[in-house]
């Protein structure tokens, strides 16, 4: 029994049990809650952050298209060393809630319109230069034009002027939006240096490691900021993020130590890699979901009725299973899951062959429709499009499958061809969410939604303070996005990733994989 406790007590120390298991474990072993408690207090002493050496994670997701403008961030590899580099004015925390980042504290008038954030003084970027207000103001101006092709840029839509005011920044909405801490998580509105009007892809930022290496699609690495402003963070000497693309590879890099942790590991293989001795499987749930996006406005997908037949002649179930094994759940054509606090169910779409078959003889098309897939759309992305090809095929709909080459994919199929594979990680708001990739008006609207009853709706509930009635509004979009958009959801995915014996500090956190993105910049080397 003691070996067995102290085993126990060691993953706690690495961050791989929570205190509630740990408890649980304890009692079915005949421990007292006494003792067991006082081995909690040493491996919290454990868990104190061990500094230096080379942090390394091998991740899918990178292709040699990459930029470090944050703008044009598209995929997880971007946007996950972009974590390490840059910071916004906010941040999520793993529970959810919006914290101070690089504005100390904010609030708003009454009615929600006017919102002002007091920047932190002291904060240095990478090139030595202080941060200030109007290093923020250039930041939002920039990701405010339609030049930028932000993917932020709907969310920017909703505000109507920004200004510096002494130590402060304020911002003017164009109608009351009480989400606006949340909607300035967004990963693309990093502080650059004159909001990187002058170098957007010079990846300067204030996080706590400054960029050394930006090979696209092979190898990304940074070391340790010297003038980092804070302390909780940023304990690694040198981090740097091997592209692995194929699944197998990358699982064979963490097996071998080449690696510290990875992301996407495919459901199919969990179990698998769960025997491999110091490997932890790290998974969360959250508000990510894999998808396949029709362009609403491209023939033949123009048509509702065909948009349906589609919906319809997709076998959640059978994806949920053979795709996620279990982690994850199944969706119903809307991007938002109970996940959301002001989630509303819905009934739930399910597989009918004969509801796609009337749908598509209404449609008037004939012939077969062209799906672009790839191993890098998400883990299991080729088969499930393969089964989704099966269950069309009883509904007497013929998919045409193309694999498409993963580097490349998120710049030259996503977001282009008007029939594809993808994913979304979420965002912490329902706004949010529909405002980035629904709204008519945002770049990153991938299945060309422009519906304008949609978009007063989501003004709507911007303005309405009631939580109530907001809620109802956002029901009424859902059915409008499951029932008009061009979004076919089979599914919510868990987060799956994947540590190593030395990876200690890590914590749940569902905003996104990777600890919402932060893991090399929060973990640390226990040995």
């Amino acid at each position: 029994m003691p070996s067995e406790l102290e085993y126990l007590s060691g993953r706690i120390a690495a961050g791989k049990l929570s205190r509630r298991d740990f408890l649980g474990r304890a009692a079915a072993l005949g421990v007292s809650a006494a003792f067991a408690n006082s081995l909690l207090a040493n491996s919290a002493c454990a868990q104190t952050p061990v500094k230096g050496g080379i942090l390394k994670a091998g991740m899918q997701g990178g292709a040699a298209t990459d930029s470090l403008d944050p703008a044009a961030w598209s995929s997880q590899v971007p946007y996950f060393f972009g974590r390490q580099w840059g910071e916004q004015l906010v941040q999520m925390s793993p529970e959810g809630d919006v914290k101070p980042a690089l504005a100390e504290e904010w609030d708003a008038s009454d009615d929600a319109r006017v919102w002002t954030f007091k920047i932190r003084k002291g904060v240095q970027f990478h090139n030595g230069k202080e941060m200030t207000p109007a290093d923020v103001l250039a930041t939002m101006e920039r990701h405010s034009d339609k030049e930028s092709k932000s993917g932020a840029l709907g969310i920017m839509g909703g505000i109507d002027a920004v200004k510096v005011d002494g130590d402060t920044v304020v911002f003017t909405l164009k109608e009351p939006n009480a989400d606006l801490p949340f909607l300035l998580d967004d990963y693309h509105l990093m502080i650059q240096p004159n909001g990187g009007k002058d170098n957007p892809a010079e990846g300067i930022g204030t996080g706590p490691y400054k960029v050394t290496v930006n090979e696209a699609g092979v190898r990304l690495g940074g070391e340790k900021f010297a003038g980092y402003w804070r302390d909780d963070r940023g304990f690694a000497d040198q981090i740097e993020i091997v592209i692995i693309n194929d699944a197998t590879a990358r699982t064979s890099a963490l097996q071998s130590g080449q690696v510290h942790m990875i992301n996407r590991v495919e459901p199919k293989i969990v179990e698998l890699i769960k025997r491999v001795p110091g490997v932890t499987i790290q998974n969360v749930a959250g508000k990510g979901h894999y998808v396949f996006i029709m362009h609403c406005n491209t023939a033949p997908f123009d048509n509702n009725d065909l948009r349906l037949a589609l919906k319809y002649a997709i076998d959640r179930d059978e994806m949920v299973q053979k795709i996620l094994q279990g982690y994850g759940s199944v969706g119903n054509d809307t991007p938002i899951n109970k996940s959301y606090p002001l989630f509303t169910a819905m009934e739930q779409r399910t597989y009918d062959p004969d509801k796609a078959a009337f749908h598509y003889k209404k449609s008037g098309h004939s012939g077969s429709v062209l799906l672009r897939t790839s191993d890098v759309a998400f883990p299991g992305a080729v088969d499930a499009t393969q089964l989704y090809q099966q269950s069309a095929a009883k509904a007497g709909i013929t998919i045409e499958v193309k694999r498409e080459p993963g580097d490349g994919y998120w710049a030259e199929v996503w977001n282009k061809q008007p029939f594809s594979a993808s994913y979304w990680g979420g965002r912490p708001t329902q706004d949010q969410m529909y405002s980035t990739a629904y709204y008519s008006k945002a770049d990153w609207n991938d299945t060309r939604f422009f519906n304008e009853g949609f978009d007063k709706m989501l003004f709507a509930a911007r303005s309405e303070l009631d939580a109530e009635k907001r809620k109802k509004i956002y029901a009424d979009m859902g059915h409008l996005v499951r029932d008009e958009g061009g979004v076919i959801t089979p599914m919510f995915n868990d987060f799956i990733d994947a540590t190593g014996p030395q990876v200690g500090g890590w914590t749940p956190d569902g905003n996104q994989e990777m600890m919402g993105g932060y893991a090399l910049s929060k973990c640390w080397l226990v040995g």
